[in-house]
């Protein structure tokens, strides 16, 4: 096992089990998130790293796959090569490794994203851990006045069980988590031709995941989220997007796309999102004007520099 600490938490490799996963604490949102259906009206034009406290906020991020099929244009995941799926072992010993390696006894929130390495609606394992072994492993080593777990998923269009994963995962959202978990749709663009480009041909269409959307059942407590990582060559056009999902559904996040090394070399626009808010201003504008509910989420130039986000740079180096 090696541990690397970073600016806000730790990255955990395991070379053994092939899986990643890493624990970060939270600036708090009013430095780093602009929201105005929240209060928080501050542009962000750049984030100070400042220290974090897992007593208010503790995020946990976990490998639900041992590498990635998906070959995003923007991650280096798909460097590492693909071995399989996590068991729920696999995924109680991730978190439990994370709750083990601090000495917190208790926090308001403890998040469990199922988004470092793979694409989680892949492996059903995911529904299994979530519902019946999540929040007891938790309650054996802290005290979280809420658990909240998000799976975030790129559609992906060779995904048989997709509809039948995302379906269960709402029914555990909505009952299971009394409506405190998440849901993300890795969108990032309304024209379809720029998301074969991203996603490498591998997500659904844009018609498509608005038709699956449709048949979601309302939330209960959080809205699903749209997810769009940015450049400034980003197309997002607000009508569009309005024309394909509900509002009463869904909210619309936007962040930068990182700097991961696979996103420089295939030419993205990842220089300037960090210290301009000009780049999230033209985006967040014409969406809150279209009546959508608008998160803007700035990371600090360090969290890159960590790699704490999806690009794994750090596993495909250890492999190579």
């Amino acid at each position: 096992m090696q541990i690397i600490k970073t600016h806000t938490g730790k990255i955990y490799v395991d070379t053994e089990r092939q899986l990643e996963f890493l624990t970060v604490g939270d600036y708090g949102k009013e430095n780093n998130i602009k929201a105005d259906f929240l209060g928080l009206h501050k542009e962000i034009n750049g984030v100070a790293n400042t220290e974090v406290d897992l007593a208010k906020k503790w995020v946990a991020t976990i490998s639900t796959q041992k590498g990635c099929l998906m070959n995003c244009k923007f991650c280096d995941c798909p460097r590492y090569g693909f071995f399989g799926n996590a068991s729920v072992d696999d995924m109680c010993y991730e978190v439990e490794t994370i709750l083990k390696g601090e000495s917190i006894k208790s926090t308001n929130r403890f998040n469990v994203h199922f988004a470092r390495m793979g694409e989680p609606t892949f492996n059903l394992n995911v529904l299994i851990f979530a519902e019946h072994r999540l929040r007891n492993l938790v309650a054996n080593y802290i005290n979280a006045k809420t658990i909240h777990p998000v799976v975030s998923t790129m559609l992906p269009n060779n995904n048989t069980s997709l509809e039948q994963f995302i379906l269960e995962w709402c029914n555990i959202k909505n009952f299971i988590y009394n409506g405190e978990a998440g849901l993300q749709f890795s969108i990032n663009s309304t024209d379809d031709k720029q998301r074969y480009d991203q996603f490498n041909g591998k997500s659904l269409t844009l018609q498509q995941i608005s038709d699956l959307a449709a048949r979601l059942p309302m939330p209960i407590g959080r809205k699903y989220a749209l997810n769009f990582a940015v450049t400034a060559d980003t197309i997002l056009d607000a009508k569009r997007l309005s024309e394909l999902f509900d509002k009463k559904k869904f909210i619309v996040k936007i962040t930068p796309i990182h700097e991961t090394n696979s996103a420089i070399n295939n030419g993205f626009n990842v220089t300037t999102t960090y210290t301009d808010y000009d780049v999230y201003r033209k985006f967040e504008n014409p969406l809150i004007d279209d009546g959508w509910d608008v998160i803007v989420f700035v990371p600090s130039k360090e969290e890159d520099s960590d790699r704490i986000t999806c690009g794994n740079a750090l596993i495909s180096q250890i492999k190579e």
